[in-house]
């Protein structure tokens, strides 16, 4: 098998030369850090979204919406579109290029369907790096297009600059609107299949609810009764100054409605980042986390292949099955170890 290079000439139109090196990346071959090393410099210019919400919410159909429409305005766009794998039979359907036949054949576009292999969150394990592969290449747009996900696994938002979640009406999608784990991960609200009953009503529970949490509901009302100088808002912080307030939009994909306001809002909130360091600071984190990241792979690399940890593991799993050591003493054992210099 050939080594992995240092650097790849890698541009927009050039699909060939995208696949092998998202291939080498996903498939963590020896030698892709170097390689992801060498094109760091590269990286910054394009803007990473992450689309994310329930199963069935039109995420597939909105993002091919939101490709085209960057297309009629000249720009490049890359998409990440990430498909469960089965946990029987280890497979995954990858269907979302299927579902985005209309724009697959643009050569300014690249959409690359990722299997999750079983990591939590709605991605797969490699998408950040795979984003990065395909900023370096030049794309305008990254779209990051996740599983479909309940309210605590927002992964995508550790890797996008701006987060859409999608809802669509008619599937409970009120209640889940309540829970803060959604309420703290949108830049932007999504209520697609806008044609059906009670969209409006749910962008405006949506809406009421962003206003409760960012102190600017119920501010200068009377109590309770109508009782003298009692403000119902005395407990409540005020929202911060320069404070974003996520818009809620309603969209139809299937017919491309709403859409140019969608990517009105992206611009809003990507200026709005710019302009207050909010973006600088996100991608600051992004980069402390992944440095964490290839820290923690290198470090489990280390103790359980280059160390004797794994066979002091299998000759003592005895005692720890016959209750006679714990996992944890075994484990603080080996640890003893490797901070004493030892080769275990």
């Amino acid at each position: 098998m050939p080594p992995v290079p240092d650097s790849l000439d890698l541009a927009v139109g050039d699909p060939a030369g995208l696949a092998r090196a998202i291939s080498l990346v996903e498939n963590a071959r020896p030698g892709y850090e170097r390689l992801l090393a060498g094109l760091h410099p590269r990286l910054g210019r394009g803007r990473r979204i992450g689309i994310t919400g329930p199963p069935g919410a039109g995420k597939s159909t909105l993002t091919r919406q939101l490709v085209q429409q960057w297309r009629h305005a000249g720009l490049t766009v890359g998409v990440v579109a990430v498909d469960p794998t089965s946990p029987f039979s280890g497979g995954a359907l990858l269907g979302d290029r299927i579902r985005m036949e209309t724009v697959a054949m643009d050569r300014g576009v690249y959409i690359r369907s990722m299997a999750t292999r079983g990591s939590l969150g709605g991605l797969a394990a490699s998408t950040r790096e795979v984003c990065d592969v395909l900023d370096a290449a030049g794309f305008d747009r990254i779209l990051i297009e996740t599983v479909g996900v309940g309210q605590s696994e927002f992964a995508v938002t550790t890797m996008a600059d701006t987060t859409v979640v999608v809802l669509v009406p008619e599937s409970g999608d009120g209640i889940q609107a309540l829970k803060s784990g959604i309420m703290e991960i949108a830049d932007v609200y999504v209520v697609n299949k806008a044609d059906r009953p009670g969209a409006t009503n749910l962008a405006r529970e949506i809406e009421s609810t962003i206003a409760i949490r960012q102190g600017k509901a119920y501010r200068g009302m009377r109590g309770h009764h109508g009782a003298s100088g009692i403000d119902r808002a005395a407990g409540t912080p005020a929202p911060s100054p320069g404070q974003w307030t996520p818009p809620v939009l309603l969209t139809t994909a299937v017919a491309g409605s709403g859409l140019a306001d969608l990517v009105a809002a992206l611009d809003q909130h990507h200026a709005w980042s710019v302009s207050n360091g909010t973006l600088e600071e996100r991608r600051r984190r992004r980069f402390a986390a992944r440095t964490r990241e290839v820290v923690d792979r290198a470090l489990h690399r280390y103790v359980w292949n280059e160390t004797r940890a794994e066979v002091i593991l299998q000759d003592r799993l005895e005692e720890v099955v016959a209750g006679r050591l714990s996992p944890y003493g075994l484990a603080e054992e080996i640890m003893a170890g490797l901070k004493d210099g030892a080769q275990v």
